[in-house]
């Protein structure tokens, strides 16, 4: 479900909260499904609870997750803006990497003749 790369200069919180993510938009993690707790997902991953702690307290503040307690914690059951935001990134990465595109002296015709996708 989750993997760190203890490589990257991205911080393992951000890691946890990015991995999470990737897995609503991907459909592995759905609307209600509960997810690890802290103490357990700190021992599988091998890293503080107080990290896993951050991550979900920022996933709660995101409202990607919601904590019940004595019951655990689990994915919300409204998880739409995470799919929309995830849109939303990937159009402005085709807008960025298209202005560069420009800027290089490529035309508009051949942009879009060289990223048509098939029907």
């Amino acid at each position: 479900m989750i993997t760190l790369d203890e490589q990257s200069r991205i911080p393992i919180y951000e890691q946890i909260v990015n991995e999470v993510k990737r897995n609503v938009v991907e459909g592995f993690l759905k609307p209600k499904d509960q997810i690890p707790s802290i103490r357990e997902l700190a021992t599988t991953l091998g890293i503080n609870p107080n990290t896993v702690k951050k991550s979900y307290t920022a996933l709660e503040n995101q409202n990607i997750i919601q904590s019940q307690s004595t019951k655990g914690t689990f994915i919300s059951a409204k998880i739409d803006h995470i799919l929309q935001d995830t849109i939303d990134k990937c159009y402005n990465n085709i807008e960025t990497e298209i202005e560069t595109l420009k800027n290089l002296g490529i035309s508009q015709n051949e942009i879009l003749e060289r990223i048509k996708v098939g029907d």
